[in-house]
């Protein structure tokens, strides 16, 4: 199991975005495995291959309008654990609450 935290964008769009970003986000949310959006990456959490597909589809949709496109991918792999992506920040918040 993994967390994967990906940022995706078409180059030479002009200024906004958001239509492709949304179009990302909408087969993120499609997949059905734990995610959520923030202002700068989307965070999905799962196996390698099933996470890796849903952003390959993810990429190729925000491609689909133009010919390039920027990925950022950042991964904590961690075999063995579920729920890190809600886990990881319930043990911080917990931590602050102790001070």
């Amino acid at each position: 199991m993994a967390i994967f935290a990906f940022s995706v964008a078409p180059l030479g769009a002009g200024e906004s975005v958001t239509d492709a970003v949304a179009e990302a986000v909408r087969i993120v949310r499609a997949s059905g495995l734990p995610n959520r959006t923030t202002s700068m990456f989307t965070e999905i959490e799962g196996e390698w291959d099933e996470v890796m597909d849903v952003v390959k589809r993810a990429t190729e949709a925000v491609g689909a309008g133009g010919h390039r496109v920027s990925l950022v991918l950042k991964a904590d792999i961690r075999p063995g654990r579920t729920g890190e992506l809600t886990g990881k920040v319930e043990r911080v918040e917990e931590r602050l609450a102790q001070d």
